[in-house]
């Protein structure tokens, strides 16, 4: 019997404006077919979807997830997923990418580590929630996507509160979700969830060294330390890497300096040597080269041009299959 043709990952990569780290995606440009995508995608901020007509299915960690009008979904980062509509329509989606770390680091008093639910405990299911049960979700969420489209006085502090009550109200959402059941029953779940893992698509394998990138790009990095979180050999760990993301472990650790450095040249008084440092290069040159090669300017000519978003060299995803 031949094995089974495992589905392809991609990358898709969105740079949140520096001014308001909060990106709204809405409108008749973003609809959904009923095209099923050979390929599941992950993000690099959190996403959260509405659905505001018609319906279909979202596939999530190997499950198939019904959704309709009026469903809010809940996705957090290196999950992945495809969505596609019932025959013969297409749902108009409205979406709100943002890091929580980054939006609420001096609001929650959460360790930052509890600010994500975990990915190997999160269940397909929740991540798509209703309004009829979860009136206080798709209020917030829809709330949210009005005052950033108004953009009337002091939206900004209003949508940043909205953000921050919605966000806290999914926690509280996943985290019910084992609170409650004894010891044992714990265990029957996990056993139960690995099962389930070995059964069908695995969840994403560089997701650890992904997650580690992401909290700790300012510190000295080896490929073999990313390799071990992923529990790959480094051969193994880099052709894996690029056969998802397109490029190479230290490629990306750059491009994610680089687009921090985006944001503390354009919000902070701060030098181009002293923002090298503290986004991990070890010397101004090697900085300003791969500046260069990312932004296409040096540090300090960017630091001077009208730019709203840290665009980097990573992949847009503003067009790709099952978007109409």
């Amino acid at each position: 019997m031949p094995k089974p043709k495992k589905p392809v990952i991609e990358y898709r990569h969105y740079s949140l404006p520096i001014d308001f780290p909060v990106l709204l995606l809405s409108g008749e440009r973003w609809k959904i077919s009923d095209m099923k995508s050979e390929h599941l995608h992950f993000h690099n901020h959190m996403e959260i979807g509405i659905c505001y007509s018609d319906g279909g299915v979202m596939e999530i960690k190997g499950e198939n997830v019904p959704f309709r009008a009026g469903d809010v979904t809940f996705l957090p980062r290196y999950l992945p997923h495809t969505t596609y509509s019932s025959p013969n329509t297409a749902s108009r989606w409205a979406y709100l990418f943002f890091s929580p770390e980054e939006l609420f680091q001096h609001s929650l008093k959460t360790p930052q580590s509890n600010m994500e639910p975990n990915l190997r405990a999160i269940q397909a299911g929740r991540c798509v929630l209703h309004k009829d049960q979860y009136p206080k979700v798709y209020m917030l969420a829809t709330s949210i996507v009005e005052e950033i489209q108004r953009q009337t006085p002091f939206y900004r502090e209003s949508a940043y509160g909205l953000l921050m009550s919605l966000y806290i109200e999914l926690l509280r959402i996943h985290a019910s979700d084992e609170n409650g059941l004894s010891r044992e029953q714990k265990l029957e779940l996990e056993q139960m969830r690995e099962t389930e893992r070995q059964s069908r698509q695995p969840d994403l394998v560089i997701s650890p060294a992904l997650e580690f990138i992401t909290r700790n790009y300012m510190m000295p990095v080896t490929i073999d330390e990313l390799a071990e979180l992923c529990h790959l050999s480094t051969t193994h760990f880099r052709r894996k890497f690029h056969e998802i993301m397109g490029t190479t472990p230290l490629d990306f650790l750059n491009s994610t300096r680089v687009e921090e450095a985006c944001k503390r040249l354009k919000s902070t008084d701060a030098s181009v040597l002293s923002i090298s440092e503290q986004v991990g290069f070890r010397s101004i040159s090697s900085f300003n080269r791969c500046f260069a090669r990312l932004m296409g300017e040096s540090p300090k000519a960017w630091r001077t041009g009208t730019h709203m978003e840290a665009q980097s060299a990573k992949a847009s995803i503003l067009a790709f299959t099952g978007w109409v």
